[in-house]
Order: structure tokens, then sequence, then C-alpha cells
């Protein structure tokens, strides 16, 4: 059996959330390739041997051509819904991560005074993107009921991703950033001196994690086969080195609805009177 679609343009898989300290890219790529095997054997002649390395991240989400992807909750809530599939969703075995359900670390200056939330008042805030669920929408929704006329934080910046957050609060270019389970994780494991000069000061709520997801148009075979490689995966002991770097136990399928969990967040702050982190 072949999906290819006859002729149509060669798919495209993007798994850029989680790709740094280099082990954990490295077994990125060592689970597309385990991956990969499985579904041209399955009938998707056309998945790419290699993931796409430089396609933007949030570009691949709306591609056309776009067989596996991993997206943020809230993008997927927000903007994505309807114009992908979700395949599965990751669970990992991290600090911080229950099951299906993903929280975030609230990360200060090591030598930081604060000993609660509302200590942060006035504060330089980084996030790593508006967009981000664990970066942003959760750490509204913690700092929401201690804001004042829609205000909290003294300054947000954005850096660019949750690694790059974590550095800006260790040299003192922001004072507070929200760093995801997975994150804080990989590199708690893999580059523990770049967590040095910060502490964990609060949690944030959990929802659920970060969604695989195909194109809108892919077909209920294909979406089969895809979730019948991530269950081969989840299970082959020959793949367990590789499960056990990404941090990885195993893959639910949860439906769509699951995730207006993200959304309730989101208007949970906007009801306290805090509908922008500011």
């Amino acid at each position: 059996m072949s999906l290819d679609g006859g002729g149509s343009p060669a798919r495209i898989a993007s798994l850029a959330m989680y790709r740094d300290p280099a082990a954990v890219a490295a077994a990125t790529r060592a689970f597309w390739t385990y991956l990969h095997e499985h579904l041209r054997g399955g009938g998707i002649t056309d998945a790419p041997e290699h993931l796409d390395e430089a396609i933007a991240y949030d570009a691949a989400w709306r591609d056309p051509r776009l067989l596996l992807a991993q997206t943020c909750g809230y993008p997927f809530a927000s903007r994505l819904r309807g114009r992908v599939r979700i395949v599965a969703t990751p669970v990992y075995d991290l600090p911080g991560c229950e099951g299906v359900m993903n929280g975030s670390f609230v990360v200060v200056h090591a030598t930081a005074p604060a000993a609660a939330i509302v200590d942060l008042r006035g504060q330089v805030a980084a996030i790593n993107d508006p967009l981000s669920n664990s970066g942003m929408n959760l750490l509204r929704r913690l700092v929401a009921p201690h804001a004042k006329d829609g205000h909290f934080f003294g300054r947000i910046v954005e850096s660019g991703s949750h690694v790059a957050s974590l550095a800006m609060v260790a040299n003192g270019e922001a004072e507070v950033a929200a760093i995801d389970c997975v994150t804080y994780g990989n590199l708690a494991r893999f580059a523990p001196a770049r967590l040095a000069g910060t502490r964990i000061l609060a949690e944030t709520a959990k929802t659920p994690g970060l969604p695989f997801i195909t194109r809108a148009t892919a077909s209920d075979a294909e979406l089969r086969i895809l979730r019948d490689g991530l269950t081969r995966f989840a299970g082959d002991p020959a793949a367990a080195h590789i499960r056990a770097t990404l941090g990885l136990q195993r893959f639910e399928i949860r439906p769509e609805s699951a995730y207006d969990a993200v959304l309730e967040i989101e208007r949970e702050a906007a009801r306290l009177g805090y509908p922008v982190l500011a």
C-alpha cells in the first residue's frame, strides 16, 4: 500500500521543540530514524529520511507537506485547531510532568530575595514566545491574582526560547521566567551548568503537553500508521536508550477538546482582570 498521494510533494517532518542540549538533539534524530523506517514499511513511502531542521518550527505547523511536527498547546487551541490533526501527546518521565500533563517552573536568580510570586512585582520577565503556553500563558495565570490595573511585571522581554530565557535570568538580563518541565529536565540531566545561578521559586498549573500533529488533509490510514509507529517506538526494548535520553515514557491519544484547558487558563486570567502579560 502506498500513501504518497501519487505525485504529491515530498513530506516534511520537524521536531524542533526539544533539541537542546546536544544529547537531546541526537536522540531526536535517532527517534525519527526509527519512526521513518516504520512509516516507510507501513506504506507512507514519501516519509522524509531526515528531519527538516531548517524550517522555522511554527512554519512547519501549517505547511501542506507536513507529515509530523510537535506544537505547543496554546497555538494549537487558539489557532491551529481544524488546520491540523493531533497524532498523539507524549508522556515525559521528568520532574514537573505528570502523565500527559505538563507545567512550568518559575525560575529566578539564585540570589534573588523573592520568596513568593507576589515578590516578583515590578520585575523584568523573560518569555520565549507570546504564544507559548508554558512560557507565557501559564505564567500569566499564576501572577493574575496579584496584578493591579492589568499590570504586574515592570517589563516583558521576548527571548526566543526557554533556554534563552533561562540564560537571561542567570546573567541578570531578566529576573524571572517560566521554563517548561521538559526543557528544565533536559538541562538538569545533560547540561546542569546552564542552570547555575538560578533557582526554582514556584510551579505553574499543568495542562496537556505538546501534541504531535500532522496536516489536516492527512488520511485516517496515514494517521493510523503514524500512531502505530509511535506505539511501537514506545514499547520496543531496542529503542529504550533513545526514550531514556528524551525522557519519554509513552504516547497518549487525547481528543482536541483536552486542549480547551489551555484556553480556560487564558480565560481565568482575563476574569481576574489580567488578559495580557504585562
